[in-house]
């Protein structure tokens, strides 16, 4: 199994500790951290605004962290989880992706989905339309970066959208061009994306519904031609991890929980406890499927979560 891990941004009220000055040396500090103890990744998320409730508390911006971790680190790869489609033309978004892929020495992943959050489309006046057109134009927006990414001139003429003579210089430095994380599990339209198109997939639930996804998917691949086992199957998760358990409940206390979490639900569907049950619940995925996890540790900014996994757990896999 690979690892990676988020750092923290202030999507998820994660630096309202830390002054806005001092807020990019931290999450460059974490980075490094990921770098040192032998995570394969670094994550970000694709938001504008905190996450769940609104404030004036800093969210950093995917693509412009991307941009700066790139210099900031030198092995450990640089992804989203996910950008959200919507916020950036495709033809656009094929051209940052290709210079940061470049300027990291062709270290870039890029995940991307077709976005769900209402409120936050509304507060920056983005549209919202219906599921199937976002979907849809997920999958466009997937064709042209592959075209931008590999054509010398690329064109396309779709149904969302269209280019016509598009050059995207320099390209990327991984070749075909960077692994494409498609995020998300719905299984008529989005997994079908996958299918075509993504080299890694990404989505959650229940073991049960881990698996049933993961069927689905298979399924779609056969109806495309596409060998399942070339998609790399990826989730997310939470992590509170301590020496004991009495140090688990202390750095639960001490977490800054956001307002109106169900903490039950949350602790059921997260990596919770000593490094024993972290690993029981790791291999627990591992044999759901799971080949990549990104694991988001709520400690990152102020405790040892992310180099106590490294050591005890990273290592049993």
């Amino acid at each position: 199994m690979e690892f990676g891990a988020f750092v923290p941004q202030g999507w998820r009220l994660d630096l309202g500790h830390i002054p806005p000055p001092m807020q990019w040396d931290t999450m460059v500090s974490i980075a490094k951290v990921a770098e040192d103890t032998g995570y394969d990744s670094v994550w970000v998320y694709d938001h504008l605004h905190t996450f769940p409730d609104v404030t004036q508390q800093s969210t950093w911006e995917a693509w412009t962290l991307m941009a700066g971790l790139a210099e900031a680190t030198e092995r450990v790869r640089l992804g989203q989880m996910c950008t959200c489609n919507s916020y950036r033309p495709p033809s656009y978004l094929a051209k940052v992706t290709a210079c940061i892929d470049m300027m990291s020495g062709g270290r870039l992943d890029v995940g991307i989905g077709a976005g769900w959050y209402e409120a936050e489309y509304q507060a920056y006046g983005y549209d919202f339309p219906r599921a199937a057109v976002r979907i849809g134009m997920l999958d466009e927006a997937v064709q042209i970066l592959r075209l931008m990414w590999t054509e010398e001139t690329a064109s396309f003429d779709g149904r969302y959208y269209a280019i016509d003579g598009a050059i995207n210089r320099p390209q990327p430095l991984q070749e075909p061009h960077p692994p494409l994380w498609i995020a998300g599990g719905g299984e008529q339209l989005t997994l079908k994306v996958v299918a075509k198109y993504g080299d890694y997939a990404n989505f959650g639930g229940t073991p049960e519904v881990f698996r049933h996804k993961v069927d689905v998917l298979h399924r779609h691949c056969e109806a495309v031609g596409r060998d399942p086992g070339s998609i790399t199957l990826s989730r997310n998760v939470d992590c509170l991890i301590a020496a004991t358990e009495q140090e688990v409940e202390a750095k639960f206390e001490e977490w800054h929980k956001p307002e109106g979490r169900d903490l039950d639900a949350w602790r059921r569907n997260s990596l919770v406890g000593t490094p024993e049950a972290v690993t029981a619940g790791v291999a627990q995925l591992a044999e759901q499927g799971v080949e990549y996890l990104m694991v988001y540790f709520v400690d990152a900014s102020w405790g040892d979560g992310m180099r106590m996994f490294a050591e005890h757990v990273m290592s049993e896999f």
